[in-house]
């Protein structure tokens, strides 16, 4: 396990120190809080994250990708995760990504990572990603936005997630199929181009061994980056 580890750590390293001697253009760094907002439903309480942050020029990234929600009224964190990626431009607007997850929560594991993201045509925006366990277990994650101009500051985001599992998995208490399905609105106004304060709708169902839960549910949040 420790071995697995440190090959992949060590296989990130090595083509982060290649892209940056094959590659003598300038490098830079953005950071993107995507999602910071509380939840609720009335009787749910939840924060969550959706934070990245890539360093690197046009062909060659490292990213860092955390992702999660927390139970206020329960104390409990119900997701949390943080990606180490490598990431690859392979066509206009499409990045190759591979490395490692730590996932924190619902049970601490290291997850190898390949994924895909970039901009499809229309200007949906992608995000995916195959995480295979340590136990050789398969799950996926699917993020797809648009963004919607209303005015030049006034911006409406549809946003769809899922989350699926290849098998029953009872260490983390979910069941194979779709675990969790997120369809919701986000409504912005830019008060500077890097902060923007938003209110939303969500809907979501998620699916575990013991039930199936599904809720609508008022947000509140902003999104900033430099």
């Amino acid at each position: 396990m420790i071995e697995r580890r440190r090959a992949i750590a060590t296989i990130i390293g090595l083509l982060w120190l290649n892209c940056r001697a094959d590659d003598g253009h300038m490098l830079f760094n953005r950071f993107l809080a995507e999602r910071l907002e509380y939840e609720s439903n009335g009787g749910l309480h939840l924060a969550k994250w959706d934070i990245q942050n890539w360093f690197g020029n046009d062909d060659h990234k490292l990213w860092l990708k955390t992702e999660g929600d927390y139970s206020a009224d329960q104390d409990i964190f119900g997701r949390a995760d943080l990606q180490v990626l490598y990431s690859r431009n392979v066509d206009s607007f499409w990045d190759f990504q591979i490395g490692a997850r730590r996932a924190f929560e619902p049970e601490r594991t290291f997850d190898a990572v390949i994924g895909f993201q970039g901009l499809a045509p229309y200007f949906f925006e992608v995000d995916s990603a195959l995480f295979v366990t340590e136990k050789g277990n398969v799950l996926g994650r699917l993020t797809v936005s648009y963004e919607l101009l209303l005015s030049q500051r006034l911006i409406l985001q549809p946003r769809i997630g899922l989350n699926v599992a290849a098998e029953d998995l009872q260490s983390r208490g979910v069941k194979a199929g779709v675990t969790e399905f997120e369809a919701g609105l986000r409504l912005r106004y830019e008060i500077e181009r890097e902060f923007a304060p938003y209110l939303g709708v969500d809907y979501v169902e998620e699916q575990s061994l013991r039930e199936h839960q599904h809720s609508v549910r008022a947000v509140a949040g902003f999104r900033f980056w430099y």
